[in-house]
């Protein structure tokens, strides 16, 4: 097949997160099995009008704003009947491809989450208003029929709520092998927040519950691995206990999160949380607030807790009850590495496949719980 994908961030754009992440890796395993593989997107600081990366052939041009009506352009000039397969992926405004890409191509949209508090978190009056009471149900209501791929069933019964009539969905993966066992945590209770330091991910309340925490639990340490436009705010509001850690490669990051205890996430809503699965695989459980996609990554009481208020206070309430009881966080733990287990974008990409060529494929991950024994993530 020959694959266009329209996104307004690809993965080596300094604001890209995990959406980025998904797309790509779905991405080069397409080229691996000899598709053809084109990405438009954005241009940043530096870029690259095109670029080859893992085979994947990136086109870039106007900023995270003009991207949109730069698609249409550059796919009459460059584009146009030279695919078979077309993605529109959609961050909050999508492409409306359906609208200019009328050459036999097979349309698909991918949706990690839907906007929603976004827009008060994010944006400013009135656009707030706008976006959140008329502009994305708007847009979204467009696509109602075209086939579509999401990472939850969060977002899933969000759609579908919205009339999408053909929602699949296909999990997310990590990209390292989970431990087989717990390892060797830090010797002083350690938190770990890791995120875009963002209103929408709530890095503040991360803080606010350790302050709180530390009132029980003096030695307790907080590191936060991110960057964004809250930092000096963050810092400021810090104690001596909090280390930024900016934004790391990979192989650090993931070492710190190996060492931590527990991952705090807290935020307004996400596809999946990624970073959930990610700490777990590392022997680390989540605490994490009960909101779209983070109840889907975060079994409550298997691999993490969910907070039941959302709010500093109760998570910090969590953190203690499960640095206090040996047996529970041991469960946890152990649980968070079983769970980590069943996913790998080997698995993302052959639900994200099968969706594309209409073929049957379910991947479950099984729970031992007496009810509700298995959760389905691929439908």
């Amino acid at each position: 097949m020959k694959i266009l994908i329209f996104n307004w961030m690809d993965i080596t754009h300094p604001l890209s997160g995990g959406a980025e992440v998904v797309t790509h890796e779905i991405a080069k395993r397409f080229v691996l099995e000899g598709n053809v593989v084109t990405l438009f997107t954005s241009r940043f600081k530096d870029s690259k009008e095109e670029e080859t990366i893992d085979g994947i052939k990136i086109y870039r041009a106007g900023n995270k704003y003009t991207v949109y009506w730069k698609a249409r352009k550059f796919y009459h000039k460059y584009f146009k009947g030279k695919y078979d397969v077309i993605i529109d992926e959609i961050n909050t405004v999508p492409f409306f491809t359906p609208r200019f890409a009328k050459n036999g191509e097979r349309i698909f949209v991918l949706i990690h989450q839907l906007a929603r508090e976004f827009w008060f978190s994010e944006t400013k009056f009135p656009f707030n208003y706008l976006g959140y009471y008329l502009l994305e149900n708007w847009w979204l209501k467009q696509y109602r029929n075209i086939p579509t791929l999401t990472v939850s069933n969060s977002t899933k019964n969000d759609l579908e709520q919205l009339g999408f009539r053909n929602v699949s969905i296909f999990p997310e993966g990590i990209n390292f092998k989970p431990l087989e066992i717990a390892p060797e945590k830090e010797k002083e209770p350690t938190l770990i927040f890791v995120g875009r330091l963002k209103s929408s991910k709530k890095p503040l309340d991360a803080i606010q519950a350790y302050k709180q925490v530390k009132k029980k639990i003096p030695n307790v340490k907080l590191w936060v691995v991110g960057s964004g436009y809250m930092k000096n705010t963050l810092q400021e509001f810090a104690d001596e206990g909090v280390t930024f850690w900016g934004h790391l490669q990979l192989e650090k990051k993931n070492e710190l999160m190996r060492r931590a205890h527990l991952i705090l996430v807290p935020g307004i809503r996400e596809g999946w949380g990624l970073v959930v699965t990610e700490a777990n695989g590392f022997g680390t459980p989540a605490v994490a607030y009960n909101v779209h996609g983070l109840r889907d990554s975060t079994i409550d009481n298997y691999n993490g807790i969910l907070c039941k208020g959302n709010t500093p206070a109760n998570m910090a309430e969590n953190v203690i009850k499960l640095l206090a009881d040996r047996d529970l966080y041991n469960n946890l733990q152990t649980n968070a590495l079983v769970w980590a287990r069943k996913f790998s974008w080997e698995k993302s990409f052959q639900g994200f496949k099968s969706c594309i060529h209409r073929i049957p494929h379910v991947f479950t991950a099984e729970l031992p719980y007496e009810t509700d024994q298995v959760i389905t993530l691929f439908l």
